[in-house]
């Protein structure tokens, strides 16, 4: 039950937030559902705020409408930036001789100014010179699958790998990724402009009181949190103190400045058979860094390891082909591989199955901010897992 005044306060939380974040004069693309929480927010803050909304009803049509819009602020699920990533690291790998010495070193710029701008250090001239010289010969095009104007993209409804961020900073595209669940009106924290850090989902916004429970779970108190669940006391008490704290279901960290990292949802960390506790989604993005896989899930609850199902990316995959490459599984587990190489060994991906095809909307294996729905996935793919548990 999400009151009027909930919604009010969420909306007007732009008011004690910096200039540079959202205004009247910019145009903003929106694809989600106006029945999801962020949808509805974004819809009702366009007459709050008064940007121009423009409405895109099919998720899969997105890259159309930025280039059509060209849209200066983009809500979106990390998907969409992953694809792009895809895209461009794709791009780099394929291009040869000058164009590819050009990508690399337009790569190093960027991350270089994206740095000092994160720590807060002058951009010497001579840099900052580079920067504009790499901006018109490579960045620029990068901006232009985004439509060319975007200013300020904000990320959030599942976790957005560090990697896709810091490529899409280098390329002066921050991600501003941000935090918050139904309960609360959408939004609890976000990185911005003023105050961003890679890897966390930003401060607490204005009026948003945060704090860790004995067992990390994060919980907050704001304006914005709601009334409780319609006619079920029992549920609303397991997740809102009397006190108005609201207890989320994620585990998180804050450090001394502020910044809050989400570390995993408390119902999907894995507990294997052994007793050792994994948190899938940090896998899982690893995983999905790379050009070549679509899409992860990671198992291995009440299991004696840690397994993963994956989609492929068919495009790359052909790419691939085209270039000379022929052993399929040896190509993944290297993936695999590199993923497990930092990890504990009871972190680590023992065995994985690649599936004949996408999770998909249809199936129910996704939501429709393209959210990958667990319990579905495990259940259509249930004999793919089995067999990953078989004669290990």
């Amino acid at each position: 039950m999400i009151r009027h005044r909930n919604y009010y306060a969420m909306a007007a939380v732009v008011d004690r937030m910096p200039n540079s974040f959202v205004g009247p004069e910019d145009t903003l693309l929106l694809y989600l559902p106006l029945a999801h929480n962020y949808g509805r927010l974004i819809h009702l803050q366009a007459r709050y705020v008064g940007y121009t909304l423009a409405l895109c009803s099919d998720p899969l049509r997105v890259g159309e409408a930025l280039t059509a819009v060209r849209p200066t602020t983009f809500p979106s699920v990390p998907r969409v930036y992953e694809k792009v990533h895809t895209a461009v690291v794709s791009g780099l790998d394929d291009a040869s001789g000058p164009k590819r010495a050009v990508g690399r070193w337009a790569l190093r710029v960027g991350r270089e100014v994206s740095r000092r701008r994160q720590s807060g250090e002058p951009i010497p001239r001579g840099l900052a010179l580079r920067h504009r010289l790499a901006d018109r010969l490579v960045y620029s095009k990068v901006k232009a699958r985004l439509g060319g104007r975007l200013r300020l993209a904000n990320s959030g409804g599942a976790p957005l790998s560090r990697e896709v961020m810091e490529l899409f900073a280098a390329f002066d595209l921050p991600i501003y990724e941000g935090y918050g669940l139904t309960e609360c009106t959408t939004a609890a924290s976000v990185n911005r402009p003023d105050a961003y850090r890679f890897g966390t989902v930003g401060k607490p916004l204005p009026g948003v009181e945060v704090r860790l429970a004995e067992d990390g779970e994060l919980e907050l108190r704001s304006e914005t949190v709601f009334a409780g669940y319609l006619k079920d006391p029992e549920a609303t008490r397991e997740v809102l103190r009397d006190d108005g704290w609201l207890r989320t279901g994620d585990i998180a960290e804050i450090d001394e400045d502020g910044f809050i990292t989400i570390t995993d949802r408390k119902k999907d960390i894995l507990v294997t058979a052994g007793g050792k506790n994994v948190a899938p989604q940090n896998l899982e993005n690893e995983l999905k860094a790379s050009r070549y896989v679509s899409q992860a899930i990671v198992l291995g609850d009440r299991r004696p390891y840690v397994a993963a199902l994956l989609t492929l990316d068919r495009d790359e995959i052909a790419k691939w082909r085209a270039d000379g490459g022929e052993d399929e599984a040896a190509l993944v587990q290297g993936i695999v591989d590199e993923v497990n190489q930092h990890r504990s060994r009871y972190e680590q991906i023992k065995r994985f199955e690649v599936l004949p095809r996408d999770f998909s909307a249809e199936a129910g294996e996704i939501t429709p901010t393209l959210k990958v729905r667990r319990g579905v996935v495990q259940e259509h793919f249930a004999e793919a897992i089995e067999r990953l548990y078989v004669n290990p």
